[in-house]
């Protein structure tokens, strides 16, 4: 009997099971649809089942784990999108900014009375 460690679960598997299906265990331990004491009795049953439900198992897990992996391709794709959209917005806030202080600066300039100027001149 091999015993296989997830996490901090320790699972055991016939040998023979184990030899046989390498990557249905690996289907099963890695699965988020089940939990740990399911994946146990998967473990426990598939020297009973047929090799027509043990394909079947491993189709059904396979094909969950291509599923989730398209599910994670195309999210991280739209995280992307959303986060260059958003800094492009963001670039455009600060532009903005930059160019009224830019503004504010020019017109306290021209505000400031050309006798004061000449006076501060005189002081030095």
């Amino acid at each position: 009997m091999a015993q296989i460690q997830k996490g901090e679960t320790t699972f055991q598997v016939s040998d023979e099971i184990q030899a046989k299906y390498p990557e249905l265990i690996k289907l099963i331990i890695a699965t988020e649809s089940m939990d740990d004491d399911e994946r146990q009795y998967w473990f426990d049953i598939m020297p009973s089942m047929t090799d027509e439900q043990i394909d079947r198992l491993y189709d059904i897990l396979e094909t969950e784990k291509k599923k989730l992996e398209d599910l994670e391709v195309k999210y991280q794709k739209e995280i992307k999108s959303l986060n260059e959209k958003h800094l492009i917005e963001w670039q455009e806030v600060q532009i903005k900014e930059g160019k009224k202080k830019v503004a504010e600066a020019k017109k306290n300039e021209q505000e400031e009375d050309p006798d004061e100027i000449l006076k501060m001149l005189n002081d030095v």
